[in-house]
Parts: C-alpha cells; sequence; structure tokens
C-alpha cells in the first residue's frame, strides 16, 4: 500500500487542537535548547503538580506547629498574629519577584541560575556559585531537618502514655538520642522509597498530599474546637489579640521581632516549583504561577491556622510546662483524649512524611542541575536519569547526604540543630539577593516575562530586599538571652562557611567547566526574547530539526 493511500486511510485529526498540544511540548524543549540544554528528564507534570511542588514542602499546617512555641516564647500571642500578616505581604511579594524571572528561565536548579542572570554576565558566575552553594545546603539538610520533627511527632506518643523510658527523655539521654536517630533514619528511608516512584504515580502523591493537609486542617478546624470546648476552654479574644510574653530574654522590640522566626519560616521553600520546572508543561508560564499560588495558598491557611491554635492551646504557663519533642500531641490529647491524639499523629507524621520526599524532589533536581554541568565529583553518574526519565541517582545522593547528616544527632543533639538551624536562611539570603541584584544590576530585563512586574517592579524588589534582610538578621540572632556557649546561633558561621566554600569554587573552577561566560549571555538573551506564537514555534522546530538532519 502506498504511503499516500495509507495517510488518506487515517482518521481525521483537528488541525489546530494537534498543533495546540504538541506546540506546548515543543515550545518547553525548543526554550530549553536555546538556553543551552537537552530535554533528559521526562515533561509530563502540570499545574497542580508545580502548585503541590511548593505547598506541600511548605506544609502550611506541619509549619504551623513546628515553629508556634517559638513564636509565643519571641513576643507572645499578639506578635504572632500581627507578624504574620506582615509576613503573608511581603512573602507574596518576594514570590512575585520570583515568579517574574523563573517565567523567563524555567530550568532545574532554577535559583542559582535565577541569582547568576539577574547579575548580568559580569558578576553572573560569582553569584551563581555563592547561590548554587546556598540553595544547596538548604534543601538538602531541610529534607534531614524534617525526619527529625517527624520523629519527634511519633516519640512524643511516650509522653501522653507516659512511658517511663530508660535514661529519661532528653537530649542528654543518648539511649534517647539514640531512638530519634533511629526513627529519623527510617522516615528517611521511606521518604526516599516514595521517590523512587515513576513521574506519573508521583504526580499521586502530589495529590494524596495536598489533599491530606485539608484534611488536618478541616480536623483542627472542627473537631478540636469541640474537644477544647469541654475540656480546659477556650483562650479570651483579649490574650490572642493584645497579651505580649518575652521569653527569650531579648530586649523588648528585638523579643517582637524574633517572632518573625516562626511567621516567616512557614513561607520559604516556594522556589520549589522552579526546581521541576523542566518536568513541567508550559513551564515559562506553569512555574511561576505554582510559585504565586501555592505561597498564598500557604499564607492564607497557615494564618488561619494560627489564629485558630492561638485560641485553642492551653494557657502559656500549661503550654510551657508541656515536656514532649512536640508538644502539640500533648495538646491533642489534653483536648481529644489520648486515643484520638494518636490519630491526629499519624496524620501530622503522614503529612511530615510527604512534605519531607518533596523537598527530596527539589534538592535531587538541584543536585542533578549541577551534576549536569559537570561541576560535581561522579557527575556523569549523578547527572543520568532512568529509564523514566528521573534523575534516581541525584535521588540516592540526597539519601546518602541525609543519612549523614542525621548521624549527627548521636554524639550531639546541639551539632544537629545548628545544622538544621542554617537549612532556612541560606534560601532566605538567595530570595534577598536575587531581589537586590534585580533591583541594581538588571532591573530592565526580563520583560517579556509572563509575570513580568511593569512599573511595580522597583517597588518590589526593594520591598523584599528590605523584607528578607530582616528575616535573615533574625535567623541568625541568637534566641535565647544572654548569649553564652551554648544559647549562641551557630547558623551564621555555617552560612558562612558555605560562602566561603562558593567563593573557593567560582575561583578554582575554570570557567568552561561551569557558568560559562557565552551560556550567561546566551540565556541572558533568550530569557528577554519574546514569546513565539504556535505556529513560529511550530516552525521554528521544524527548521531546527531540519537542519540537524542535514548536519547528520
Amino acid at each position: 500500500m502506498s504511503a499516500e493511500h495509507e495517510a488518506s486511510n487515517l482518521p481525521s485529526k483537528n488541525p489546530d487542537t494537534e498543533a495546540s498540544s504538541v506546540s506546548v511540548v515543543d515550545e518547553d524543549e525548543l526554550k530549553l535548547r536555546k538556553l543551552g540544554y537537552k530535554q533528559q528528564l521526562h515533561r509530563s507534570w502540570h499545574f497542580i503538580e508545580s502548585f503541590a511542588a511548593s505547598f506541600v514542602a511548605m506544609n502550611f499546617i506541619g509549619g504551623v506547629r513546628s515553629g508556634f512555641f517559638l513564636g509565643l516564647l519571641a513576643g507572645g500571642p499578639a506578635a504572632v498574629w500581627s507578624s504574620y500578616i506582615i509576613s503573608m505581604i511581603f512573602m507574596f511579594i518576594t514570590a512575585a519577584v520570583l515568579a517574574e524571572i523563573c517565567s523567563a528561565l524555567p530550568l532545574s536548579g532554577s535559583i542559582y541560575i535565577w541569582s547568576a542572570e539577574s547579575a548580568g554576565p559580569k558578576y553572573a558566575r560569582f553569584f551563581g556559585f555563592v547561590v548554587a552553594w546556598w540553595s544547596t545546603t538548604a534543601w538538602m539538610t531541610f529534607a534531614a531537618g524534617n525526619c527529625q520533627t517527624t520523629a519527634n511527632y511519633i516519640v512524643s506518643q511516650l509522653a501522653v502514655w507516659e512511658v517511663d523510658f530508660p535514661g529519661g527523655v532528653g537530649n542528654d539521654n543518648i539511649k534517647w538520642r539514640a531512638l530519634i536517630w533511629a526513627v529519623s533514619e527510617g522516615v528517611l528511608l521511606v521518604s526516599i522509597a516514595i521517590n523512587y516512584l515513576p513521574p506519573r504515580m508521583y504526580s499521586a502523591v502530589f495529590k494524596l498530599s495536598c489533599a491530606l493537609y485539608v484534611v488536618d486542617f478541616l480536623l483542627c478546624l472542627i473537631w478540636l474546637p469541640i474537644g477544647v470546648s469541654k475540656t480546659y476552654g477556650f483562650r479570651s479574644a483579649k490574650e490572642v489579640f493584645t497579651m505580649t510574653y518575652n521569653g527569650t530574654g531579648a530586649p523588648a522590640g528585638w523579643n517582637w521581632m524574633l517572632s518573625f522566626l516562626f511567621t516567616a519560616g512557614t513561607m520559604i521553600g516556594f522556589d520549589a516549583s522552579g526546581h521541576i520546572a523542566e518536568e513541567t508543561k508550559n513551564a515559562s508560564v506553569v512555574a511561576g504561577r505554582g510559585i504565586i499560588t501555592s505561597v498564598v495558598a500557604t499564607g492564607v491557611m497557615g494564618f488561619a491556622t494560627t489564629i485558630l491554635f492561638l485560641f485553642c492551646t492551653p494557657d502559656l504557663d500549661t503550654l510551657f510546662a508541656l515536656d514532649a519533642p512536640q508538644p502539640f500531641v500533648q495538646i491533642y490529647a489534653l483536648a481529644l483524649g489520648k486515643g484520638p491524639s494518636i490519630f491526629m499523629t499519624i496524620i501530622a507524621s503522614l503529612g511530615l512524611i510527604l512534605s519531607t520526599s518533596v523537598a527530596i524532589v527539589a534538592a535531587s533536581r538541584l543536585i542533578f542541575a549541577v551534576a549536569r554541568d559537570g561541576v560535581l565529583p561522579l557527575s556523569w553518574w549523578i547527572g543520568k536519569v532512568d529509564a523514566a526519565r528521573q534523575p534516581r541517582n541525584a535521588v540516592t545522593v540526597m539519601f546518602v547526604f541525609g543519612a549523614l547528616i542525621l548521624c549527627t544527632i548521636l554524639p550531639s543533639q546541639v551539632a544537629f540543630t545548628s545544622l538544621i538551624s542554617a537549612g532556612g536562611i541560606p534560601t532566605t539570603a538567595a530570595y534577598g539577593l536575587i531581589a537586590l541584584l534585580r533591583l541594581t544590576m538588571t532591573p530592565n530585563d526580563f520583560t517579556n516575562s509572563h509575570f513580568f512586574l511593569g512599573r511595580w517592579r522597583k517597588p518590589f524588589y526593594l520591598a523584599a530586599v528590605i523584607f528578607n534582610g530582616i528575616v535573615f538578621a533574625v535567623q541568625i540572632s541568637p534566641f535565647e538571652f544572654p548569649v553564652t556557649a551554648e544559647t549562641f546561633n551557630f547558623a551564621c558561621v555555617i552560612l558562612g562557611s558555605v560562602t566561603i566554600f562558593g567563593i573557593l569554587s567560582w575561583y578554582f573552577i575554570p570557567e568552561e567547566k561551569w557558568l560559562r561566560r557565552e551560556q550567561i549571555i546566551q540565556q541572558l538573551r533568550v530569557a528577554d526574547e519574546p514569546f513565539e506564537s504556535v505556529e513560529s514555534t511550530s516552525s521554528t522546530v521544524a527548521h531546527e530539526t531540519e537542519l540537524v538532519k542535514r548536519s547528520i
């Protein structure tokens, strides 16, 4: 049968629909190729996965539960709710700044590329190296920290059941630290195993995680108040909105400022949507949209959760007397009973495991992006993708790194806490640095971004610089005063060390090895190109394909 006859017997298709569906993939791959990379990862995720990558990594309800007591110690209820409103406004602005550049540069390992291109060709390599070290440190330690937080939830049930643990419950007991370490390693193993699922199955993990957080929120919104009304009773509106507290020993003004450690901390991590951009269809639009919508959803729902908990927790004297590693487990037991508290602990622990898994997704894509350029030891192996077009070897690196970090729990809980406390700081620093570089170096670039801020861009850049600078100062500050060797915050030392490693890498790694000047200029040029129509994109792809065939 002739080719013409075969073609005549094919079912008819709508040319507009077919061209539209193919063109999105073509445009994604074409832009990636123009930015200097070929499509290696699968590209099968859509907006829901992009949104979930950041929304689940931030884990609004888990984040509130984890940092709630820090906020109460630093300023009390009045500081918590007022600082949360301020944090929401300025984190939304920061997200808009990142969405603008994400739309122009939708790449895996995106945040260090955004920093490099924001600095312009002259200083791009320097800032690219520094932020690559910052972001890698942040995401890799964040996963390990989440594992320990999950372990704290699980072992806190021992306090509810009044189990007499050998040697006592406390970080000065090596047996207790060994228990925390063993549970944390188990959580890490489960979180890593989930990452080995093929992309289409992992899509269900994203959706399940979002649904689980909504269930957790509704249980707290409905079940917890019912239990509180029948037991220890609600806090008054006066207590919630006007009561202050100084549990840090800091001067009154700085004590209040330390509440941002909790409020802003619950909204850090929305750059995860950018890290999976090379796996997202129509990434120039969807990745930026994922950043903005996830932080808005996290902020609004996190604020609602915070107000709910302010009304539903016991008085501060009772609250600070709770001795479980995660006091919310005891709060649920007081309000709902010992049996129901187990159910709430299971829900919270599952949510944290899924959050850890998604954090590993973001971190592994970052590691893959660095290895792809050949700058890491064993880059040829780390930068490989499997049959499902996933960076499985980069996930394995995450497991090894996370398992080693968790081992520091055994000799010293202080050492582990110091490492983990540095997890959010590099991300905050990167957010502020990108905004500063956009304000001073490239304020008129990326004008063709789908999320271009127009006349609002400079006020937004300035606002993001100031706010993230304040949060950064809070994060490196000691939390307890007067400062002693035991209360000193080593996070600033760790960040300084990481920055030095970044500068040394920039100095010693040859330009042709990573972040070549020609590539930076090319990416900056491509980022400023206007978006092509479906017809022009299809014709460009066809033309480039023909050129490849001729060259072969």
